[in-house]
């Protein structure tokens, strides 16, 4: 009898690690370009240029109190499955990890890609992020403290949502401008949150152009770039 206890523990274990397994980053930390040789460094409060940041920081404050901002506020939220939820409606199609597992696999693990490009793109300088530079909350209150110690260039959340974006226009052409439309407005919604600077999201999109760009050489990518386009098309008959 207690030869048979272990062997179920032995297998529960297994079966736990297997449904927690960390998901892979399509790319090594060494691949994922970062912006460091050919992107500048933001502006600095004494550069001309910051007076657009400024600018625009102020502007996301007026538009707090709207329903826009309060998109902004639940855009801070960056899971696979909040992603899966902004990004079904302009996708034209539910998507899931029960409905499209091909496509929420690619998004799991292009997320985890992203999450090494902010580490290294982040360890280039440390920028004080808006609200702590003029020293004033934010709506997203919970998150200002964790925050307050990461760096505000590039935006982390733009580079995940216009990574997703991208791709996803890529499966679904046809539906390209409404997906792009979220993704820039999922990037836009940190300005309006006063976590970062208008360059931290601008900075962060090309970035994420150029991390895209190089994932289309990497044969695990378009491996599964393919399962989630063949998904997407076999979906896409049956609601004809």
């Amino acid at each position: 009898m207690k030869k048979i206890y272990a062997i179920l523990f032995v297998f529960t274990t297994l079966m736990v690690t297997v449904c927690h397994a960390k998901v892979s980053s399509f790319l090594t930390a060494a691949e994922i370009p970062t912006g460091a040789e050919f992107l500048p460094l933001p502006p600095t409060p004494t550069d001309a240029a910051f007076y657009n940041d400024w600018r625009r920081y102020e502007w996301g404050k007026t538009m707090r109190n709207t329903e826009r901002g309060k998109q902004a506020v639940e855009d801070a939220v960056h899971t696979v499955e909040y992603f899966a939820k902004i990004y079904s409606e302009p996708f034209g199609m539910e998507i899931s990890n029960k409905n499209t597992p091909e496509i929420f696999a690619l998004m799991e693990r292009l997320l985890e890609t992203t999450f090494i490009c902010n580490d290294k793109s982040k360890s280039r300088i440390m920028r004080k992020r808006p609200f702590m530079q003029f020293n004033e909350p934010t709506p997203v209150p919970q998150d200002e403290e964790r925050l307050s110690t990461n760096s505000s260039y590039p935006s982390g959340h733009t580079t995940m949502g216009w990574a997703i974006a991208l791709v996803l226009a890529e499966i679904n052409p046809d539906r390209q401008d409404a997906i792009l439309k979220r993704g820039f407005e999922y990037g836009e919604s940190r300005v309006i949150v006063g976590f970062h600077y208008q360059s931290d999201v601008d900075h962060a999109r090309i970035i994420t152009s150029a991390l895209v760009n190089r994932l289309h050489a990497n044969g695990d990518f378009m491996e599964q770039l393919k399962k989630a386009k063949d998904e997407f098309l076999r979906l896409h008959e049956t609601q004809k």
